[in-house]
């Protein structure tokens, strides 16, 4: 090992400036670094340290050439430039590895006693827990994509403008009416048991439009029991419930008591380019022309709220349920066009759509179900779903590749439950691929009830042929193996969604499967397969830190994607990446592996 504290090619310390964490140190403690920066060498084939022998005293970043990772002989991870290592030795105390120069390597590190002195920085010491799962949590950086930055997290009841104003019980509509115009406020609370509310819209659409007069009683027309949220809840929290609910109009308590109203108006002073503006755009649309320019806005929305510090995984809940409301009205137009469906229907989504993980706009994925007597007129039937899949198209979703849309797939109940129960007793390939695609659907339309097609998923619990190969093509998506994710070369290009993202999907839903569960979402589905027993608790959390990590950083490199005018694809090439976000790419494919393995254990399954 060669080592000095100067080398004129290179300047060190301006070098650790530029890269994370190190470049977010206060002046104080990067002086302490630079003062305490060494430059080491390592010909290749030098082991560093050995599993279970001496730690590591240093804290090393890879400047030039590669370390390799290996345990037991197998290599776990490669690291290349900008990534760093020996931080799990100095917290730890141990080795736990053994650390091989697999090329040439330079590299610049900072003695142990430096380190542990500087993880009294939060940001930095997040970049380095030992959990697999906190160092995910805290590594993915909120670079804005735009300069709108709101502060998504303020209390709602910072929001309300003002006490609530109420009315008895006894009141009639226009002494409501007479009492909203006085107060110029939309809403008034009504004193009954529980408490309703009567807004401006009840007024317009369910007395004036009903050709009733004032004296009727409040009572008739307010909504009860109120949805209200706390006034401690940040301002996302209330989005989801407006978006959920479909409502204009929030009561905010504080102790139990009503403070206020908080209205979707006084959110769009918030945040102008928040979801409630994007939901009074979509209830604005007054017929099919209007519908280009959606995915727009939703990029648009998308970015700022990233930008804002929103969670990947909340920004796809608001953006299903904004996905949800422009639904409506293109479901209205098509009856309007075709008349009165001939039977009850159910228009569902599936997908990431369908688990409500769906970000930015891709390709449709949806069918249609109807009721038995609606099989005599099909045509109808065909012609809506044509309608359907045409305006979803205009508004920014492009036709699934593969077919699955509406206009392809649609059928009565009694088939569609027969389709079910034929790829879980019949699992050919085929089947299995459709299955996993239909296993994930969300009714977002109509009013036909899909239980049938509950009751036959969840004896899907109960088929151990079905339930096993399912399991052996879910662990058909794996993650590139460790020694080939290197910065040079075709292996330096992944694709987040088959590498990463399809893994953890396609086994959260096996699993849920076996446990019963009637959940969607990938979250929601390992939350119910540990309370089954089937999965560790601490695998879980990993595994959902992890997939939390993948949807996050594919919406950042996404979003730049679109910034640059480029297509907007699932591939990422190493290079692209920071150092940080690199490592944690790796540490994030290190872990789906890990857990097919146990997996595969666990199912007697061979990969």
């Amino acid at each position: 090992m060669l080592s000095s504290r100067r080398m004129a090619a290179i300047d060190p310390v301006a070098y650790l400036r530029s890269i994370a964490p190190f470049q977010a140190l206060p002046p104080a403690l990067f002086d302490e670094v630079a003062g305490a920066l060494e430059v080491a060498f390592y010909p290749a084939g030098t082991r560093l340290v050995e599993a279970a022998g001496k730690p590591l005293e240093h804290l090393y970043v890879v400047r030039k050439g590669a370390v390799r990772l290996d345990r037991h002989g197998q290599t776990m991870q490669v690291l290349e430039e900008g990534e760093i290592f020996g931080y799990t030795s100095l917290i730890t105390g141990k080795a736990t590895l053994d650390v091989v120069a697999e090329e040439d390597l330079l590299a610049y590190r900072l003695p142990g006693e430096v380190f542990r002195r500087l993880l009294a920085d939060a940001s930095f010491a997040g970049h380095f827990a030992v959990g697999l799962s906190e160092r995910l949590k805290a590594s993915l950086e909120n670079a804005p994509v735009t300069t709108f930055q709101p502060d998504l997290s303020i209390r709602v009841d910072q929001l309300v403008r003002r006490a609530p104003v109420w009315v008895e019980a006894g009141a009639t509509v226009g002494e409501a009416a007479r009492l909203m115009g006085a107060e110029r406020i939309s809403s008034v609370l009504v004193r009954t048991d529980p408490p309703g509310i009567l807004t401006d819209r009840d007024l317009r659409g369910r007395v004036l439009g009903a050709g009733l007069g004032p004296g009727e009683p409040v009572t008739r027309f307010s909504s009860r029991p109120l949805v209200t949220v706390a006034g401690e809840t940040p301002l996302y929290d209330a989005w989801a419930i407006l978006l959920e609910q479909g409502m204009h109009h929030l009561p905010v308590t504080r102790d139990g008591e009503i403070v206020g109203v908080l209205t979707s108006t006084d959110v769009l002073r918030s945040t102008s380019q928040g979801p409630v503006s994007v939901l009074r755009s979509v209830e604005r649309l007054q017929s099919r022309d209007s519908l280009p320019g959606y995915g727009d806005r939703i990029k648009v929305m998308v970015s700022s709220l990233l930008a804002g510090g929103l969670e990947a995984t909340v920004i796809a809940r608001l953006v299903a349920r904004l996905n949800d409301a422009l639904l409506r009205p293109i479901l209205r137009w098509a009856e309007a066009d075709l008349g009165p469906p001939p039977a009850p229907y159910a228009w569902i989504v599936f997908g990431s759509e369908g688990r409500m993980e769906q970000t930015l706009l891709t390709d449709q994925d949806n069918a249609l179900v109807y009721a038995e007597e609606g099989t005599a007129h099909a045509g109808w039937y065909q012609a809506f779903a044509e309608r359907v899949n045409a305006d979803l198209e205009a508004a920014g979703f492009p036709r699934c590749p593969g077919g699955y849309m509406a206009k392809s797939w649609h059928g009565p109940l009694s088939e569609w439950s027969a389709r079910f129960e034929g790829w879980i007793d019949v699992p050919t390939p085929k089947a299995l691929l459709v299955a996993s695609i239909f296993f994930d659907f969300r009714r977002v339309g109509g009013q036909l009830d899909l239980e049938p097609l509950e009751r036959i998923l969840a004896r899907a619990a109960q088929r151990a042929v079905f339930l096993r190969l399912l399991a052996k093509d879910a662990l058909g998506f794996h993650p590139p193996p460790m020694l080939l994710l290197r910065l040079r070369g075709e292996s330096s290009v992944v694709d987040l969604k088959f590498h990463g993202i399809s893994p953890i999907v396609a086994m959260a839903r096996r699993f849920a499967l076996e446990a019963g569960s009637r959940a969607r979402s990938t979250f929601t589905r390992l939350e119910a397969s540990v309370r089954a027993g089937l999965i560790e608790e601490e695998s879980a959390a990993t595994v959902a830190e992890t997939y939390r990590f993948l949807l996050a950083l594919r919406l950042r490199l996404q979003l730049r994607m679109a910034a640059d005018g480029k297509p907007v694809t699932n591939k990422v090439t190493l290079a692209e990446l920071g150092a940080i976000e690199r490592s944690r790419l790796k540490d994030a494919f290190r872990a789906i592996k890990s857990w097919q393995e146990k997996s595969a254990f666990q199912f007697h399954i061979n990969i």
